[in-house]
């Protein structure tokens, strides 16, 4: 294991990297310093920065990033594109207008109410986006593969109850 005081703290205050004291000392009952939490946080702190970096890669925005992502489980209406990425339906219709442009998606016919619209990624917007993703995807692969059943029950949980932590904030 690496040495914890080695590691930067991104999430540490600066008084508190200084110091070299555990972030929120004194703050958060319980806490105390680990590897693990460390990783968390570390892993919390680059999730965030991923669909800008990708957005950026692409010459997509987020909005378009996060559109395309959730397109390829399958098409969504207009109103439910606009509700997942958290926007207006007039926002999503610009998305949607952007994505079209580039040949990423396409308006279609609902299949069972022909009145309605639904939102399909196309080939190319599928390309764009796997072809970003695809490395991510196989290192969690590699590092899925390397547990043991045990090892995955622990980790499972572990991982519960983080999403829960910080779906408490949502």
């Amino acid at each position: 294991m690496n040495d914890i005081s080695q590691t930067p703290r991104p999430w540490a205050s600066d008084a508190a990297r200084r110091r070299n004291t555990p972030p929120l000392e004194g703050e958060v009952r319980g806490l105390r310093e680990s590897d693990t939490l460390q990783l968390i946080m570390e892993l919390t702190d680059v999730s965030g920065l991923l669909p800008h970096a990708i957005a950026r890669r692409t010459g997509l925005s987020q909005s378009e990033l996060h559109s395309l992502r959730h397109l390829l489980a399958g098409p969504l209406g207009p109103n439910d594109l606009a509700r997942t990425l958290g926007v207006t339906s007039a926002a999503s219709s610009g998305i949607v207008d952007r994505l079209e442009s580039r040949g990423h998606v396409s308006r279609q016919a609902h299949p069972t109410d022909k009145r309605r619209t639904v939102v399909v990624i196309s080939d190319s917007g599928r390309t764009e986006v796997m072809a970003e993703l695809r490395p991510m995807f196989e290192g969690l692969v590699a590092a899925d593969a390397r547990l043991s059943d045990e090892d995955r029950h622990v980790v499972d949980a572990y991982l519960r109850d983080i999403i829960a932590a910080i779906r408490s904030l949502l």
